[in-house]
């Protein structure tokens, strides 16, 4: 009897450090959700290969070799090569926040030289103000309900059916 005693207080004391495990592994997995979720987007320039591009002496092949492929290019004409990267993060459900930007725009002049190089940063960006107003279209403005039984008795079965 004195075993059995022994062993229900041993399986008690095994019940409560199970509980204690699983109560630490879910307390560990609630702490992971919530931990940073940092984020690197865009082409990252290497410091190292921007500063061997000097205006005037490198042709747009020899930027691309350096750098890469341009993120973007400008909007009216190829003068102007964008490289953008941005780091960000995020905790949980909030919004995603920039820890740093970097911007590099490389203008060529007509001959394809390498004209300008500037560097934008975080710092440099600017808050804009998009507009509220909306652009209207023409037509019909259909209720929900029309929407929904707008279409009944539109269309014709032919003959045969697929069974669907």
């Amino acid at each position: 009897m004195k075993q059995f005693n022994q062993h229900r207080a041993c399986r008690g004391r095994s019940g409560a450090v199970t509980t204690l495990r699983t109560a630490l592994a879910a307390a560990l997995i609630a702490l992971a959700a919530c931990a940073p979720d940092v984020n690197v987007r865009g082409n990252a320039v290497k410091s190292e290969n921007l500063a061997k591009i000097k205006p005037g002496t490198q042709d747009r092949g020899a930027v691309r070799e350096l750098l890469g492929s341009p993120t973007n290019v400008a909007t009216f004409s190829d003068e102007t090569w964008y490289y953008i990267s941005q780091k960000d993060h995020r905790i949980a459900f909030s919004k995603i926040r920039p820890i740093t930007r970097d911007v590099i725009a490389i203008s060529f002049d007509d001959r394809g030289r390498v004209q300008n190089v500037k560097k934008y940063s975080l710092a440099d960006a600017r808050e804009i103000d998009p507009v509220d107003r909306v652009t209207p279209t023409p037509g019909q403005e259909f209720s929900l309900l029309q929407q929904l039984i707008g279409n009944l008795g539109r269309f014709e079965t032919s003959g045969e059916t697929d069974g669907f």
